[in-house]
């Protein structure tokens, strides 16, 4: 797959501007500040192809790059406090317009923190997933801010809590070292491939 070949194709902000899919789609889901477009950049090979802000709820729209095989599809994040009832009301029906629209979506990369157990709104996105039978992989961002034991027992711990929503990959993060870079092309290429 030509990573290389990837281009911002567009953003949307409200339910009705989303496009038609004509694609296959790898949508890329997390809390605000996990690390969605520093991910999305180091798999991409690009430096700044996502924006990366370090003041969270900043990625209010469905980004869209398009790529040779496929798009991916960064959806805003969710969970920051300071983001007002309306934006919040404004962000669901965005998200729910995405997933009910009969997109072509091969998986979905939910992103945690791999130092903090998942969030009330991670968990419920992973139910939502599974629920909905959507093909997922988790991602644990931000590996490197750990030392070995520390990660260590924080993986082991995610891994038993995530077990509740069946069979899936999880595959640890480091933008700084490269780590889990192959694993999750991998899961792309194989969701793009099959069908």
């Amino acid at each position: 797959m030509k990573y290389e070949s990837a281009a911002f194709e567009a953003s949307f902000g409200t339910a009705n501007q989303l496009p038609v899919s004509d694609l296959p789609e790898i949508a890329f889901s997390g809390r605000s500040n996990v690390g969605k477009s520093t991910l999305l950049n180091k798999l991409l090979n690009r430096k700044s192809l996502a924006r990366v802000s370090s003041v969270p709820g900043k990625t209010i729209t469905i980004n869209f790059f398009k790529l040779n095989e496929c798009r991916f599809v960064d959806l805003p994040g969710y969970g920051y406090a300071k983001v007002s009832a309306k934006e919040k009301s404004r962000w669901a029906e965005l998200m729910e317009a995405y997933f009910s629209t009969n997109r072509n979506i091969r998986l979905v990369i939910q992103l945690i923190d791999v130092r903090h157990n998942p969030t009330k709104d991670d968990l419920q996105m992973l139910e939502f997933l599974r629920f909905n039978s959507i093909p997922f992989a988790v991602a644990l961002t931000k590996a490197d801010k750990l030392n070995k034991t520390q990660r260590t027992r924080q993986e082991e711990a995610l891994r038993n809590e995530l077990r509740q929503f069946g069979e899936f990959e999880i595959i640890v993060f480091s933008s700084v070292t490269g780590e889990g870079v192959s694993a999750l092309k991998a899961e792309i290429e194989k969701s793009v491939e099959n069908r």
